[in-house]
């Protein structure tokens, strides 16, 4: 027998009940915090804050919001990321677009954003120029410009949509007049040097990528998680172009995969940088790693 993940409300249901039902289905879905997904697809279809919602959260959901949360409520559990449903994630400080066919930004990522932003610490009221090679969503370049009010940037990425991706999201927080997208492979039809070359390249094993979450599987680019058979093609190509895409007080920056550090350092102290400093995540798994020039001057973390 086929298990039931249709969700309807009843008129007289109220917002308590309602969360309480979508959450169970979730759950029963498979879904990793089912709760949290249900409180935010809830407060997304009936237009609520959190504030609302602590407030009334015996109120009738209503007509319109209720035909909105089954759209919702049938398409989480078919396991689309809550970000895909909205069309919104939010990343760093920042509310970016989420855009089909272009990789979903992740939380692990902000470690990137935290390191690079340690090593600049000085220099932050600088023009400081950077590179964001893959950049998919946008999500690296635009926290970064964010962050850094005199800063510029470049972003690369090989596919058609994620460029109009980092675009839309450049011009909705406004950094576009500081920012210019080109698509291309990697740093091919890159000529200048940056004070800050930064990428989370494709990072995942070949034949585990049938084995993620359905989340991942179903709905990110296959361009944008195949790393090659052994997870780190990506990381070989790019760090041999480093030397000429730095200026001679550059940083580089990677984001990585679990495990992956290691191999990835070996590959830029192959090209003929030192490593400047490696920054967990939140679960504690080395996340992102640095490069510079030997003897270049940057903060020590």
């Amino acid at each position: 027998m086929t298990e039931d993940r249709t969700f309807a409300i009843a008129p007289n249901e109220t917002r308590a009940a309602a969360l309480d039902r979508l959450a169970a289905l979730l759950e029963g879905s498979g879904v990793d915090e089912a709760r949290a997904d249900a409180r935010a697809l809830l407060l997304a279809a009936a237009g609520l804050t959190h504030a609302q919602w602590v407030l009334e959260p015996s109120a009738l959901l209503g007509q319109e919001a209720a035909a909105r949360l089954a759209g919702y409520a049938a398409r989480r559990a078919a396991r689309e990321p809550v970000s895909r449903i909205l069309a919104k994630r939010g990343f760093w400080t920042l509310d970016l677009d989420v855009a089909p066919n272009v990789l979903d930004p992740r939380a692990d990522t902000e470690t990137l954003i935290a390191l690079a932003l340690r090593l600049t610490a000085d220099r932050r009221d600088e023009p400081l120029s950077f590179l964001d090679l893959g950049s998919g969503s946008g999500a690296i370049l635009c926290a970064l410009l964010a962050e850094s009010p005199a800063a510029w940037g470049v972003a690369v990425d090989l596919s058609a949509a994620a460029c109009d991706a980092t675009r839309a999201n450049l011009a909705a927080l406004g950094l576009e007049s500081r920012a210019s997208v080109l698509r291309g492979r990697w740093a091919e039809a890159i000529s200048g040097r940056f004070d800050v070359v930064v990428s989370n390249p494709p990072y995942v094993k070949r034949a585990d990528i049938a084995t993620l979450a359905p989340e991942v599987t179903l709905h990110d680019p296959a361009l944008a998680l195949d790393g090659g058979a052994d997870g780190l093609a990506c990381y070989r190509e790019i760090a041999t172009e480093l030397p000429r895409l730095l200026k001679g007080d550059g940083v580089a920056l990677f984001e990585a995969g679990a495990g992956q550090i290691g191999e990835i350092s070996a590959f830029l102290e192959m090209a003929g940088l030192e490593i400047a400093g490696v920054e967990r995540d939140l679960g504690g798994h080395e996340r992102a790693v640095a490069a510079r020039a030997p003897g270049a001057e940057s903060v020590t973390i």
